[in-house]
């Protein structure tokens, strides 16, 4: 049995206040030697480069497009082998014919997926232009003003949904994405700078929030029956999704699907260099 080494007290965590990510963090909060943020999933590259957090739930893409090398966790993920539910693309009219696409602020893999995608299926290089959807700028517009066609992820998806009446035509990316590759898709995984992965902070967080996930595993059930009105989720609907639509412990299948994500983003130029793939094990 592994123990918690005594040389470092404390290990500051950065992450998503998602339902999606409290089977990787619930009860996090409640250990001493942990200290947890919450916020956006586009701000935590931010920063763990800023130092001010030693591991983050970082964002896939971040990973390549960070101005310092970076090292994946193996200690939790968020990734589907299909449908995803709540990263969507919604349109007014087939994407085929889409050629501008609003885009949420809160993402930064998700657009590059919806980049890759878009290319593979339809051969299109859709404009993009930022979309603040928490702001609730759309919702106080006239709909006649509304995007002709939006990215939205996380929770917005079921609590401030764009109506199925404007945009009668959706894709679930994951879905996409399972049907181009055959694999499943990764959003987040936890990283860290890659020369600090042997140090006492990282070691501590890939223990805590390995033993975490675990504990959290048998218990995905009460979480969604026990939070998802905290996020304005049905009960029902959080279960389906968090224990049969996601997934949250890193598979074979996970880092190969990694790889493929890193390799169809520099074909289609959506990163300027591929780095390796450099994990602490």
């Amino acid at each position: 049995m592994s123990t918690i080494a005594p040389a470092c007290e404390t290990v500051r965590l950065g992450c998503v206040s998602y339902l999606n990510t409290l089977p990787l963090i619930e009860g996090i909060g409640k250990l001493d030697r942990a200290r947890l943020t919450l916020t956006a999933p586009s701000r935590l590259i931010d920063l763990l480069t800023e130092k001010a957090i030693d591991v983050g739930l970082i964002s896939l893409i971040d990973y390549q497009r960070s101005a310092d090398p970076l090292a994946m966790i193996p200690a939790g993920v968020i990734a589907c082998d299909g449908p995803t539910m709540t990263v969507r693309i919604f349109a007014r009219r087939p994407l085929s014919e889409v050629t501008h696409i609003a885009t949420d602020v809160d993402s930064h893999t998700a657009v590059a997926l919806m980049r890759i995608l878009m290319q593979e299926q339809y051969g299109i290089a859709p404009t993009i232009a930022p979309l603040d959807l928490a702001s609730g700028s759309i919702s106080a517009t006239d709909p006649d003003h509304w995007p002709d066609a939006m990215l939205v992820i996380g929770d917005k998806v079921i609590t401030s949904s764009p109506p199925a009446a404007l945009y009668p035509h959706q894709l679930d990316l994951g879905l996409a994405w399972k049907e181009l590759t055959g694999l499943p898709f990764v959003y987040a995984i936890w990283m860290c700078h890659a020369d600090r992965t042997d140090s006492p902070e990282v070691q501590l967080a890939s223990e805590l929030l390995d033993r975490q996930r675990r504990h959290n595993a048998g218990r995905v059930g009460w979480i969604a029956a026990q939070r998802s009105h905290l996020r304005g989720w049905p009960a029902d609907l959080a279960r389906e999704y968090l224990c049969d639509l996601l997934h949250f412990n890193v598979s074979a299948r996970d880092r190969e699907a990694i790889d493929r994500f890193f390799d169809l983003a520099a074909k289609h130029g959506i990163i300027d260099e591929r780095r390796p793939t450099v994990w602490s094990e």
